[in-house]
């Protein structure tokens, strides 16, 4: 169970999040939508301790991470993996050792700089990046992959780490759709087979209806919504995203037709 109590996050005398309360009872495929700056990265940050929170409580299994601190803070990152909008791999490393360096937390200083790993490390990241369908990319350097295939060997670090939750931060806004749907289905498929916890952060309505069980809505830092896919109705479209201002948006702007594409989606 994942408890987010009453969680604020300020910066000045902005509230990036403000009071952010929801539960979540079992391991599930959460997404949690808004516009740019409504908090949404902020909040999974806090939650993998990247970012410290301002007040409240963040309790996994009883635990209260924000209160982690040292060897048990990385330890619960080790249980809490990330994933990144810009994937965050070593471009010039190969895809293998991308994938190995998810456990880096757990080797020691001498072991990392002379690039030693047990065999049976090396034996369970390739089998890993079998599964995500990429095994024949080990050798090269991340930077010669696509950008989808850089972010399932990105989602193949997070799984070297056998985490108990899978936070994927705007994992898909820089892939075309084609790629974009490779990852949203590799993220569910883990969730499906694994049973493992995802809380990914997405634009789109159409995403999150399609690929969660649970979608939390943020405007403004706060949480606007909070229901099944089913129930994100033009009403709650504009809740979330201020329909109408993107309406007025659109209406002046010199790209008309990518607003008015975005307007028309928010509401479909």
């Amino acid at each position: 169970m994942l408890q987010v109590k009453n969680v604020t996050r300020m910066f000045g005398p902005k509230a990036a999040v403000d009071n952010a309360t929801f539960v979540i009872e079992k391991s599930a495929f959460v997404g949690i939508i808004g516009r740019s700056g409504a908090g949404k990265s902020t909040l999974l940050r806090m939650m993998n301790r990247l970012t410290d929170a301002t007040s409240g409580e963040i309790v996994f299994q009883g635990l209260n991470v924000l209160g982690l601190q040292g060897a048990a803070r990385r330890a619960w990152q080790g249980q809490c993996a990330m994933i990144f909008q810009q994937f965050n791999l070593v471009p010039r490393m190969d895809v293998a050792s991308n994938v190995l360096h998810g456990i880096l937390n757990r080797r020691s200083t001498l072991s990392t700089v002379m690039n030693l790993w047990p065999q049976a490390d090396i034996v369970r990241a390739l089998t890993i990046l079998d599964r995500l369908g990429i095994a024949e990319q080990a050798p090269k350097r991340a930077e010669a992959l696509s950008g989808g295939q850089q972010q399932r060997v990105a989602i193949a670090r997070a799984l070297m780490q056998d985490p108990q939750v899978i936070l994927a931060d705007e994992p898909i806004a820089s892939l075309d759709p084609m790629n974009a749907q490779v990852v949203m289905d590799t993220l569910r498929r883990i969730h499906d087979e694994d049973g493992r916890m995802v809380i990914a952060n997405l634009h789109t309505l159409d995403t999150a209806r399609r690929y969660c069980d649970r979608v939390i809505g943020m405007r403004d830092g706060r949480i606007v919504f909070d229901g099944t896919p089913d129930l994100l109705t033009t009403a709650a479209a504009r809740d979330i995203y201020g329909a109408d201002d993107t309406f007025n948006e659109a209406a002046t702007s010199t790209a008309i037709p990518a607003a008015t594409a975005y307007a028309e989606a928010l509401l479909a």
